[in-house]
């Protein structure tokens, strides 16, 4: 490939002249600056790009900082990170901490991770991307993401507690809420729940939906109609006959897995769905449309979130957001998909 300087003496013209022409700068005539792109593109120029963009410090670069790239949720926010910065023509650098790999999800709770995390954002400013963006495995509140970052950063999926940092995270609350109102229409009272793990903020975000819609419905909360799961589907195995028990028609279980357990513990009792218990999810995990009968339930709109947390950035790269005033969180809809795991046993006002 061809430098300037070869290109400028093919021309017989000065290297600034053509450096100008190639810049799109005035100055050449119509003459030479044809003569010198026609040069250029028949010796097969090709610009120097880092060069140019360290010289005007807009590499048009974004860092992404994932937790590990085998949970479930994280590739599908990478890819909506992806197709919104090639809409905008920015390219994004990668970087897999692994720590699931590391730790299993026992660095959920751990905090002394965060030193890997802030090498990792040096590097990502010393390389002069224009901005980070952090990818969790799931929802919670973080404080990796120093406040004094001289360039922007987005937490997707997670909680920053900033007002300097934007949270893109899900709407769990009203997509719960949704989830059992469609329940309740279908007829059914005594609606059970298998739960997260209770010191999680997706728990406790669609406890309270599932809490709400009865409330709004006019149906009083029976704390002995919730029982406390894992995310296993070993956990919705075993409490599944608790709520039989409690005389529940109807099962809300706050992941996909979960509720296989609970179809796994209904086959051995000889227990159909929907027709001896109605059944409803959440995640929309690939295994869940295999289900006999097919599971309904949530979808995450993963790929969403990491498309918002792109857009977040996009606006904060060109001012659009006022930081330092509020909290600064963005929730993302969810879908509902209704397939065949529940049954109408009547209407309820």
């Amino acid at each position: 490939m061809a430098t300037i300087k070869e290109i400028a003496k093919k021309c017989g013209v000065s290297v600034a002249t053509v450096s100008n022409i190639l810049n799109g700068k005035p100055g050449a005539s119509e003459a030479t600056r044809e003569m010198v792109l026609k040069t250029a593109n028949m010796m097969e120029y090709m610009p120097s790009y880092v060069a140019k963009s360290l010289k005007t410090k807009n590499t048009r670069n974004i860092g992404v900082i994932a937790e590990d790239m085998t949970i479930f949720s994280i590739p599908d926010i990478i890819d909506g990170i992806t197709e919104y910065c090639e809409k905008v023509d920015y390219k994004i650098l990668l970087t897999n901490l692994r720590l699931y790999k590391k730790y299993n999800d026992r660095y959920y709770h751990r905090e002394d991770y965060f030193g890997i995390v802030k090498q990792e954002i040096k590097k990502f400013v010393a390389m002069q991307t224009e901005g980070i963006i952090y990818v969790t495995a799931h929802e919670r509140i973080m404080h990796c993401i120093p406040e004094d970052l001289p360039i922007p950063a987005v937490m997707a999926y997670g909680y920053t507690e900033s007002r300097k940092i934007p949270s893109v995270v899900v709407n769990d609350q009203k997509a719960a809420y949704e989830l059992v109102e469609y329940l309740i229409k279908k007829g059914h009272q005594r609606i059970g729940v298998i739960s997260g793990k209770q010191d999680s903020i997706h728990t406790q975000d669609r406890l309270l939906g599932y809490q709400k819609a009865l409330r709004d419905h006019h149906l009083i909360y029976d704390p002995e109609l919730v029982c406390s799961g894992d995310w296993t589907r070993r956990s919705g195995y075993e409490c599944v006959e608790k709520l039989l028990r409690q005389e529940v028609t109807a099962v809300f279980c706050m992941n996909d897995l979960m509720a296989g357990g609970v179809y796994d513990r209904a086959d051995e009792l000889g227990l159909r769905i929907p027709e001896d218990l109605s059944v409803v999810g959440y995640d929309n995990r690939e295994l869940s449309s295999y289900y006999k009968p097919p599971l309904t339930t949530i979808e995450l709109p993963l790929h969403d979130i990491g498309y918002r947390a792109a857009e977040v950035m996009m606006e904060l790269l060109a001012g659009k957001i006022k930081t330092g005033i509020k909290e600064l969180v963005y929730q993302v809809p969810c879908d509902r998909l209704i397939r065949q795991s529940v049954r109408e046993i009547g209407s309820v006002n």
